[in-house]
């Protein structure tokens, strides 16, 4: 038996180009997948910012605080009876009481 006899099939053109399309896609993904992971473990990894919180809040008498947040300039304590307090975050006195229902 001869080897020399037996005929390789030619691939077409247009298979050709897909063959070799897919196989980049392929790379591409691979490599943007592990890009995304790689940016999720260094940015879970960084040191969060710290938050500054007030040194000392005065509440109204009764209050017990039960959360809290900061905006831009001003801080906010919910309270156990539905209340949002509002506070000047230089200052720290109060500038608004909103009552939930």
């Amino acid at each position: 038996m001869v080897l020399d006899d037996i005929e390789t099939p030619i691939e077409p053109t247009n298979l050709r180009f897909l063959r070799r399309l897919v196989t980049v896609l392929t790379a591409i993904m691979i490599f943007g997948v592990l890009t995304v992971i790689g940016l999720l473990v260094i940015r879970l990894n960084a040191d969060p910012t710290p938050m500054v919180l007030p040194e000392q809040v005065t509440l109204p008498d009764g209050a017990v605080a039960t959360a809290f947040t900061v905006g831009s300039d001003w801080f906010a304590v919910v309270t156990e009876t539905d209340e949002i307090l509002i506070f000047d975050q230089v200052t720290g006195t109060l500038r608004r009481t909103i009552t939930l229902d």
